[in-house]
């Protein structure tokens, strides 16, 4: 079992941070890999040719080991999720009448892009919605989306849990059903890769997208994907020079060459590498890999083991199964506003997240039983007005 990781963070000490899934902190170690990478930066003549290469063939090993895929050139470096899912809808071929399949109020970088795929093919988006009540009931939710996708599904594009309230998606059995009618499964690990285990040759999504800045505890503005045989040969969304076969030659940079470098370095973003933000990016992938995100998510579950319980007992709702432990969703009692509960959470400074009808709370390895217990203390005294209310 993991101990409390807080003093490898820069935290301040009177501050209770359960919002992982809102920014991920900087690790120390990060922060300083950043800061050696601006005084690269500032004396330029210290960055060699072998440098833009280097450090993002690194990269791609350190996420390959952390996702289990067994060729590291399968993986992209990219801006941010919604460059990923552009370079899937780019390369997703959808017939008019066919549909998508979706999970109702996903993060909008993964429903804009099949939206805009539906209009241009003249296709169906299916938003397949939760059951009704408090506790979203996985296993229903579950069943309902693999009731949508049919013989006529091109694409089902999910998260591993939901990012406003962590409820868990069987992937296995959604892949499964993907691959039986021919449908692509593309795979948002957002709010998931990092601190819960990810599987490729498992679950084999045909894409796996993950923003670097959240669970990776990297930096803003870079992220990586997984692209499997189904986008082999695609189209980039840039026609940039670092993705062309030769391109380590700076010398013959001229000898344009239309044929790509290997695997998925084709879809990787220009400037790719950024000499601040890619060594940023290793050392908290590092970390990541000493810890191991089973470890993370065991730590997870036993700081929150008896959370639920006490929430329930002032009258909150909180997901009893079918839910993450790094990340899970708390709905108030009737006559208890949000901002009301807002407002207390500031004033004993806790930070966590208003997302939709529920606070979201995404404690990680910096987090102890004092973080967990000013999260109750805070809730318990923006009850007591709405209980004294009601009686």
């Amino acid at each position: 079992m993991l101990t409390c990781q807080k003093h490898l963070f820069s935290l301040p000490a009177d501050l209770h941070y359960l919002n992982c899934a809102y920014h991920g902190p900087l690790l120390r170690r990060v922060e300083q890999a950043g800061i050696e990478g601006i005084r690269r930066k500032a004396n330029s003549a210290a960055i060699q040719p072998e440098d833009f290469f280097r450090d993002a063939d690194t990269a791609r090993g350190l996420f390959a080991r952390l996702v289990n895929v067994s060729d590291p050139m399968r993986v992209a470096i990219i801006p941010a999720v919604s460059y990923g899912m552009a370079i899937v809808a780019r390369n997703t071929p959808v017939r008019p009448g066919q549909n998508l399949v979706l999970a109702h109020e996903q993060f909008p970088s993964n429903v804009y892009p099949w939206r805009a795929l539906a209009r241009e093919h003249g296709a169906e988006v299916r938003m397949v919605s939760p059951p009704e009540g408090a506790d979203r009931r996985a296993e229903a939710w579950n069943a309902r989306i693999l009731e949508a996708i049919d013989d006529g599904t091109a694409l089902v594009a999910l998260p591993p849990v939901h990012w406003a309230d962590g409820t868990c998606f069987d992937l296995d059995a959604i892949g499964a059903r993907a691959r039986e009618v021919g449908a692509a499964l593309v795979v948002d690990g957002t709010q998931s890769v990092g601190a819960l285990p990810f599987d490729v040759e498992r679950i084999r999504p045909d894409a796996l997208v993950v923003t670097g800045y959240k669970w990776l505890l990297g930096p803003y503005g870079l992220g990586l994907a997984y692209f499997g045989p189904r986008y082999d040969g695609g189209i980039p969304l840039e026609e940039n020079w670092i993705g062309r076969l030769g391109s380590e030659d700076f010398a013959g940079l001229t000898r344009y060459q239309d044929e790509y470098q290997p695997g998925a370095l084709r879809y990787d973003v220009g400037e790719r590498s950024n000499p601040i933000l890619l060594p940023m990016l290793i050392a908290a992938l590092e970390q990541i890999l000493a810890w191991g995100p089973e470890n993370i998510q065991a730590y997870c579950a036993h700081l929150t083991a008896g959370f639920a319980e006490q929430a329930r007992e002032m009258g909150f709702a909180v997901q009893e199964t079918g839910r993450a432990s790094h990340l899970f969703g708390v709905r108030p009692p009737a006559g208890l506003t949000l901002d009301r509960i807002r407002a207390v959470l500031d004033a004993h400074r806790v930070s966590v997240s208003v997302r939709g009808d529920a606070l979201r709370i995404s404690p990680n390895v910096y987090n102890d039983e004092t973080d967990i217990a000013a999260l109750l203390q805070a809730l318990r005294t923006a009850a007591a007005p709405a209980a004294t209310a009601r009686f």
